[in-house]
C-alpha cells in the first residue's frame, strides 16, 4: 500500500481526534463568544483520567464512558462557579482566567502524575492490525475512525434535529432573544459548556493510547484546536469537521515529506485559508 495512502488515512483518525477537540471550544465561542484557553486542560485531564483508570486495573472501555461525563461535570462547574462571572468583562479578563485555570491544572497534574510522560495500553481487543490484500492497519485506528464518525453524525443530529439544538443555533444568533423567548440562558450556556469540555475529554481518551500522556499535551491540544477552529469557521459544526480533517491529514501527510516542518504546515495551511477566505472555510463574518 503508498505510503502515502497510509498517511492519508492516518490524517483522517487524527484530524476526527482533532475535530471531537474542536467542536467544542468552536460551539461554545459561537454561543457565548468566549475565547476559552483553558479548553486544552480538558484534553489533558480526559487522557490522564483515562491513564489513571487503566492504571487501577479498570477496562479502557468503561473509561471512554466514565472520564468525559466526569470531566464535563468538571467543566460544568467551572463554569457555573468561576467563567460566568467574567463573561461581562473585556476579553483580555477572558483570557487571564483561562490561561490561569490552565496553568494551575497543569500543575496539579504534574504534582500527582510526575513531569515525565507514559503509556497508555490499547485495548486487548483492539491489538494487532487488519489486512485486507495489501492493506495493513491498526485495528485501533480504525476504530478511532469509525467511533469518531458515528460521533460526528450524532453531534451534527443534536445540534440540527433537537430542542437544545435549535436553541443553541438560535442563542449562537442572538442570545438576547433566547432570554426573551423565556430560556434559561445561563443554564444552556453551562450545559453546552459541558458537553464542549466531554468532547475534549473524549478526544484525550481516545489520543491517549496513540500518543501516551504528557503534562504538557494540553498547550499542544489548544494550539491545534485554535487552528482549526479558525481554519474551519468560528461557531460552525461543520467547520469543525472540515477543518479538523484538514488539518489532520496536512500535518500527516508532510510528516512523510518533510517530518521536521510537520507541526509548521498547519500553521501555514491557516495562513493559505486565511488569505482566500477570511471567516474560515465555512465560518461566517463574527
Amino acid at each position: 500500500m503508498s505510503i502515502y495512502l497510509l498517511q492519508t488515512i492516518n490524517g483522517i483518525g487524527i484530524g476526527m481526534l482533532y475535530f471531537l477537540l474542536a467542536v467544542g471550544l468552536s460551539i461554545v465561542f459561537g454561543l457565548l463568544r468566549f475565547v476559552n484557553f483553558a479548553h486544552g486542560t480538558f484534553y489533558l485531564l480526559g487522557a490522564y483520567f483515562c491513564y489513571q483508570m487503566t492504571q487501577w486495573g479498570m477496562s479502557f472501555w468503561l473509561s471512554l464512558v466514565v472520564v468525559p461525563i466526569v470531566v464535563g461535570a468538571i467543566g460544568w462547574l467551572t463554569e457555573k462557579l468561576v467563567l460566568r462571572h467574567v463573561y461581562a468583562k473585556a476579553h483580555e479578563f477572558h483570557i487571564l482566567v483561562t490561561v490561569g485555570f490552565a496553568l494551575v491544572v497543569q500543575e496539579v497534574v504534574i504534582l500527582i502524575w510526575g513531569p515525565l510522560g507514559d503509556s497508555v495500553a490499547v485495548p486487548e481487543l483492539l491489538n494487532g492490525v487488519v489486512m485486507w490484500g495489501s492493506f495493513v492497519y491498526p485495528k485501533y485506528r480504525l476504530f478511532v475512525i469509525g467511533f469518531t464518525a458515528v460521533l460526528a453524525v450524532v453531534i451534527w443530529y443534536v445540534l440540527e434535529g433537537t430542542r437544545l439544538g435549535s436553541v443553541v443555533r438560535a442563542g449562537s444568533e442572538s442570545t438576547e432573544m433566547v432570554s426573551l423567548l423565556g430560556m434559561n440562558v445561563f443554564g444552556i450556556f453551562s450545559l453546552v459548556f459541558g458537553l464542549g469540555v466531554g468532547l475534549a475529554a473524549l478526544a484525550g481518551v481516545l489520543a491517549a493510547p496513540i500518543r501516551g500522556v504528557s503534562p504538557f499535551m494540553g498547550v499542544e491540544a489548544l494550539g491545534v484546536a485554535f487552528v482549526v477552529v479558525v481554519v474551519g469557521g468560528l461557531g460552525s459544526f461543520s467547520g469543525a469537521l472540515v477543518g479538523g480533517l484538514l488539518i489532520g491529514i496536512v500535518q500527516s501527510l508532510m510528516s512523510t515529506v518533510w517530518p521536521e516542518g510537520a507541526s509548521l504546515m498547519i500553521y501555514v495551511a491557516m495562513a493559505a485559508v486565511l488569505l482566500l477566505r477570511p471567516n474560515g472555510l465555512l465560518g461566517r463574518a463574527v
